[in-house]
């Protein structure tokens, strides 16, 4: 499967609507030394930079659910988001 920073970042949306609710800033790109996708969520000073590893972003790509990607967007989103005053819908 081809894919691209756009269809990636697209389904990682749908994955997770309270990216575009919460106004997070959110790019994909990938990185060939890690062979890697990378997802960078930015909400005010607040950062995650996390990976996807390119057999992951395939099988999220396919309706699997990504564990560790699940994990981390997740986190972040309570953690500034849900229990905390950094964003606002």
């Amino acid at each position: 499967m081809s894919l691209t920073p756009q269809s990636l970042l697209q389904k990682v949306k749908e994955m997770y609507p309270e990216i575009e609710r919460y106004k997070l800033k959110a790019s994909v790109s990938f990185d060939e030394a890690k062979d890697a996708w990378i997802l960078k969520l930015v909400k005010d000073s607040h950062e995650l930079v996390t990976h996807i590893e390119r057999m992951d972003a395939e099988k999220c790509m396919e309706g699997v659910e990504c564990v560790y990607l699940t994990h981390q967007v997740g986190q972040f989103i309570r953690v500034y988001c849900e229990d905390g005053d950094s964003c606002t819908r």
